[in-house]
């Protein structure tokens, strides 16, 4: 047998062989080099570079200190000898192994500026700095980025920079960047579609303004959320609290209204830690200026004592014909007094919709109190095409509820009520 037919992977095309190896991590990929002189480069024409905890064996040393030297030598080393376009590069670190002090964040400025010359379309940089890294002002002449990624940062666009042109994806995690900034980097990327914030320092307001935005996420503490010319987006996911008890208004005379206006085609929404309240404050209307067609799940953190926020799930029922999961998390408010039987009437809180609720599944928490058990009868006697509904205590409920209930009248005859306590042995079916 020649040593053309006993190496068989040598033989495949180009194409092939890098498919292989991307699927290897960086240091596995460059040990390839040492197989044959065939193999010698192959490795440094890969276009993404992953640079994580897998680079460098902690069994060399348990010296911090020794474990980020290496590190920082082999992504020098690896950048030095590739040749050809890096679409992809990564730094990250998602067990914490590596310690990067104040004194390397120069290497890293040094990659990034390496990386400008490259045609880089995807940046990730992922390490648990002592303190904010502040991203150079190059990475901001990257316009080939897709897709930016920063953790422990800290943003200061140069005065010129008027945004990235060519950005779809950015995740942005406990980064520091003024108002200004941020609001402008938004706005100038006019192709973004996917959006996630989390724990941003600088901001008091979230204002977007993104044209082709598809999916947005935030979970942080800000006074408000505006939402301008996003008639693409279809997934929704807050989990926010507003610095102030009560929103603010903003010129607007509902927060509801408004953070809807420009919504049109949302699909999926999940709100959570208080953003209800927020979105209680001002006017809530009973239905929706503009009914939201293409909403079909929602999913939502509820303090059934506050009337408001019931009036605003209330609200987004009637507006949603097309709806057909909903999920209720009790959330309590120690703040908010507790209702009891007389604090308000059924029939001004519980109005009836104008046309069948479209609701099918229904998973809701309760602790036992009585607009909980009503909010259960509204959805029962306007949900014509309701099949279940699973009931979740999350305290011991009384047997006055289990009966309760039990005698609620259903407008969907398939419609079974599911009681689902904390032991198993506590699951009851009404159907």
């Amino acid at each position: 047998m020649t040593d053309v037919e006993s190496d068989k992977i040598s033989c495949l095309p180009d194409h092939l062989i890098g498919q292989i190896l991307s699927h290897l991590t960086i240091k596995e990929a460059v040990t390839t080099s040492v197989l044959s002189s065939e193999w010698r480069n192959k490795w440094s024409t890969q276009p993404d570079l992953v640079f994580d905890s897998r680079c460098v064996s902690t069994a060399i040393s348990k010296d911090p200190s020794v474990i980020e030297s290496k590190f920082l030598r082999i992504v020098d080393h690896v950048l030095l000898l590739h040749s050809g376009p890096i679409n992809k590069f990564e730094v990250s670190d998602s067990y914490r192994d590596i310690i990067i002090d104040v004194n390397a964040m120069a290497d890293i400025d040094r990659w990034i500026r390496h990386l400008t010359g490259r045609h880089i379309k995807e940046f990730v940089l992922d390490i648990c700095f002592d303190q904010r890294y502040k991203i150079p002002s190059s990475l901001f002449s990257c316009q080939g980025l897709h897709h930016l990624d920063l953790n422990y940062c800290w943003l200061k666009p140069p005065t010129k920079f008027e945004g990235f042109r060519s950005m779809k994806i950015l995740y942005l995690n406990r980064v520091t960047m003024s108002q200004d900034a941020f609001n402008n980097m938004i706005y100038g990327c006019p192709v973004l579609e996917k959006l996630t914030l989390a724990k941003i320092d600088g901001l008091t307001h979230i204002n977007i303004h993104a044209p082709n935005l598809k999916f947005f996420e935030v979970d942080d503490e800000f006074e408000s959320i505006n939402f301008d010319n996003t008639f693409q987006l279809a997934n929704v996911f807050i989990y926010m609290k507003s610095k102030s008890n009560q929103g603010r208004l903003h010129g607007f005379s509902s927060n509801l209204a408004n953070f809807f206006d420009h919504l049109p085609r949302i699909q999926s929404l999940q709100i959570a830690d208080g953003f209800l309240k927020y979105l209680a404050t001002g006017i809530v209307p009973e239905k929706l200026p503009t009914l939201c067609v293409n909403l079909r799940s929602i999913c939502l953190w509820i303090n059934f004592n506050d009337l408001k926020q019931v009036s605003v799930v209330l609200c987004l029922l009637k507006s949603s014909p097309n709806l057909r999961d909903l999920r209720m998390i009790v959330q309590r408010d120690e703040l908010t007094a507790h209702l009891t039987p007389a604090s308000y009437c059924w029939k001004d809180i519980f109005s009836d919709p104008s046309m069948p609720l479209g609701v099918q599944h229904v998973s809701i928490g309760i602790s036992g109190i009585k607009s909980e058990l009503d909010f259960i009868r509204f959805l029962l006697l306007h949900s014509p095409m309701l099949e279940k509904v699973i009931v979740e205590p999350d305290v011991e409920i009384r047997s006055e509820v289990m009966t309760e209930l039990l005698q609620l009248k259903k407008m969907s005859r398939q419609a079974e009520v599911i009681y689902c306590g904390k032991d198993s042995s506590q699951c009851f079916l009404f159907s």
